[in-house]
């Protein structure tokens, strides 16, 4: 399944750059003026996951897939876009596709890349975007609602399940607090995903710094960190800067002395992939056999034929059972053939739980 992460944030805060060097494209124009990306630019790339070329290499698989992260650059928004300034709700549109939210907040100084709001302040940064994507959702709930109330009436039984949430929702926005925030139960929780409410998406906040601060982040980054713990968001500490000029090497040794000439040990694309798969609770399992070693995404807690059916919906709809060998344990034993030999391969059914790093055959009859 991979995920999706929608990058937002105000113009010029280094939100194309990054794109492009996540990317390794450069798909979206990177200016120093507001609104360059005018469609949302997608770009896919493969997670980086060294247990997966670890497995391919044991099993001698002629091909490596990784699984695929999505990302998609949004365009610049401005106070006020929730009423339609700059270029407004369209791009509020975009989001709602997303599964996360990667937000892009300026953390450095330059005199020579203008800020839209004229001075550098990140705190106020996210205050404005929060604040618009609350403003999208309250207004599209007040639009709903009303429709909803008179179906509810007349007893339709989607309305009647979703009018007491979107109530529920719209109290909480008034409030000044986002969806995600909303206390609900499970069943109301689910309720909630199908309204695509933009606040009810999970949000990484991305500390765009200068080069120099990459290792160790900033005056603004801690205060940005302190926002976002007080929100219950996560943040991550990167530079568009060195990203775009770790992409331009093709020589992964020459990136990794790069990065170690900074201070740094993995890339920002790799920071914001593993805090992703934190925000949005996804682990992965691996199929691996000679023609293909392949990574695939799940979210916690899900079973054995939910994982089948990333394969292809017969695996899940036919399922039977699933070979099963941890990670660790076909490291351990150099590969399938022994780890069977060593008994460390299960027969898991229906109901077992997927665990990151499972390695599985999947036995199906459709």
């Amino acid at each position: 399944m991979g995920f999706k992460c929608g990058i937002v944030g105000l113009p010029n805060v280094g939100k194309s750059t990054l794109f492009n060097a996540l990317t390794e494209t450069a798909a979206a124009e990177a200016a120093n003026y507001p609104f360059c990306t005018i469609e949302p630019n997608t770009g896919r790339v493969g997670v980086p996951d060294e247990r997966l070329d670890k497995l391919a290499n044991l099993a001698s698989s002629a091909k490596i897939i990784p699984t695929q992260l999505e990302f998609v650059d949004i365009a610049g928004l401005v106070r006020g876009a929730s009423k339609g300034e700059g270029l407004g709700n369209q791009f509020l549109g975009h989001i709602r596709e997303v599964d996360a939210i990667v937000h892009v907040v300026r953390c450095f100084q330059n005199d020579d890349i203008t800020h839209v709001e004229g001075q550098i302040d990140p705190v106020r940064d996210m205050d404005i975007i929060n604040t618009e994507l609350l403003l999208a959702d309250m207004e599209s709930l007040e639009k709903r609602i009303p429709a909803m109330d008179k179906k509810a009436r007349s007893k339709d039984p989607q309305a009647v399940r979703q009018l007491p949430v979107m109530k529920k929702v719209l109290d909480v926005l008034q409030e000044g607090r986002p969806a995600r925030l909303v206390e609900l139960e499970d069943e109301e929780r689910c309720i909630l995903n199908e309204l695509q409410l933009i606040t009810s998406k999970p949000i990484l906040y991305a500390c765009n710094v200068n080069e120099d601060d990459a290792a160790t982040g900033n005056e603004l980054t801690e205060r940005v960190n302190k926002r976002a713990a007080e929100e219950g968001s996560r943040t991550v500490v990167i530079s568009a800067e060195i990203e775009a000029q770790v992409a331009a090497l093709d020589d992964p040794a020459e990136k990794l002395e790069y990065l170690e000439t900074l201070g740094l040990k993995e890339t920002g694309l790799v920071k914001v992939i593993r805090e992703g798969y934190k925000l949005l609770n996804l682990i992965t399992f691996f199929t691996i056999g000679p023609k293909e070693a392949r990574a695939w995404t799940v979210h916690q807690n899900a079973k054995a034929p939910q994982a089948a059916g990333e394969i292809h919906t017969d695996f899940e709809r036919g399922f039977i059972k699933a070979d099963t060998i941890s990670y660790g344990d076909f490291i351990a034993c150099g590969g399938e053939t022994e780890a069977k030999n060593q008994g460390k391969m299960r027969q898991e059914g229906r109901d077992y739980l997927v665990h990151d790093g499972d390695v599985f055959h999947f036995k199906f009859n459709v």
